[in-house]
């Protein structure tokens, strides 16, 4: 693709993804917009399905939704609530770390600076960059499976990794588009642009995508 197609891509999917559901940590963010509840919320989707990180988030905040009020619930109440999701026994552990951190460190304030973040356990560039676009409303990438698939697929950029991927997006991309391109991209890739067999005949931006690795469409 063009570089300068990137502004139609991004102006076509802004109109397209209305009609599809928006990643959870986007509805939190909309609704709350509490920076907490977005690390929170992002920490439990990880390798999750959004309808369960949706139930399961619920439940956790109708508990607790600041630092202090989470500490007081025990590794076991916490698993107990968020229970069906990926990985739970240690997404409980890491919350209640994560809690202590802020209230001692932090004044139980979330940071809002990607470092900052990046010091606090269990969180990775993908929550991180999460917690400084959907919480606080600052620019930033963030870069999952979605981002990195499509941002090669389209043939915008060439990279191995999702940090490659960051990098270069961060040099490559327009700054106006930082916030929302993960919020277009993964609603995108989870209704259209699937890893195996995506639907090219049906999609918005089929004319500007050079369908790198794909070997067989819909």
């Amino acid at each position: 693709m063009r570089h300068e197609d990137i502004h139609k891509i991004v102006r076509i999917l802004s109109k397209e993804t209305p009609k599809w559901d928006a990643p959870i940590v986007t509805l939190t963010a909309e609704t709350y917009h509490d920076p907490f509840r977005v690390l929170i919320s992002t920490i439990l989707s990880l390798r999750t399905q959004d309808t369960t990180t949706a139930k399961v988030s619920k439940r956790l905040f109708e508990l607790a939704d600041n630092p202090q009020d989470m500490l007081k619930l025990s590794v076991k109440v916490i698993e107990k609530v968020i229970y069906p999701i990926g990985f739970y026994k240690t997404k409980a552990r890491t919350i209640r770390y994560l809690c202590r951190e802020l209230i001692d460190k932090y004044k139980s304030r979330v940071p809002d600076d990607l470092d900052e973040l990046l010091k606090l356990k269990g969180v990775g560039r993908k929550t991180a960059n999460l917690v400084v676009t959907l919480g606080y409303g600052k620019a930033g990438i963030c870069v999952d499976t979605h981002v990195h698939r499509i941002s090669n697929r389209l043939g915008y950029i060439k990279t191995k990794t999702p940090l490659e991927t960051e990098m270069l997006l961060r040099k490559k991309l327009p700054k106006k588009y930082w916030i929302e391109y993960n919020d277009l991209l993964v609603s995108f890739g989870q209704h259209l642009c699937r890893p195996i067999s995506p639907w090219c005949s049906v999609c918005p931006i089929e004319s500007y995508c050079d369908k790198v690795g794909v070997d067989k469409s819909r």
